[in-house]
């Protein structure tokens, strides 16, 4: 299974995903770290992803590419992340038909209604849980 994990700013979110990613299952699946910038690229990279690439076009170019794709909800919003979110970049991670599994964390200004706030490690657990039910379809 080939995951792309979206990230920006400074990647922390996506190496905490990918590092949660490789201790649940090792070499299994293609962890792939996309990032709107060469810092996070460069983070999620440390966090042990396979491979990846940064900028508009890697993102444009891989998602579509993915079994899924993780991230917070920021990666569908255009100019989010302090405008690193290009239009470009939302629509291709939005518009890819593969499943996407996405956090709901935003610096924009989008409130996201009958959600219960928990901290990073828990919404990181719930994703896991969540791919789960997709890495058996693939």
């Amino acid at each position: 299974m080939r995951i792309c994990v979206v990230d920006g700013q400074g990647g922390g979110i996506g190496a905490a995903l990918i590092k949660r990613l490789k201790e649940v299952y090792r070499e299994e699946h293609e962890v792939i770290a996309l990032g709107t910038n060469a810092v996070a690229t460069a983070q999620m990279m440390k966090a042990r992803a396979n491979r990846g690439a940064s900028g508009e076009n890697a993102i444009v170019r891989t998602v579509p590419t993915a079994d899924v794709i993780l991230g917070s909800i920021s990666i569908v919003l255009a100019n989010a992340m302090m405008g690193e979110v290009t239009p470009l970049m939302a629509a291709a991670v939005a518009s890819a038909p593969v499943p996407k599994i996405l956090l709901p964390l935003t610096q924009a200004r989008v409130d996201v209604v009958g959600l219960t706030p928990e901290p990073l490690p828990h919404l990181i657990e719930k994703i896991i849980e969540r791919l789960k039910g997709f890495i058996k379809y693939v």
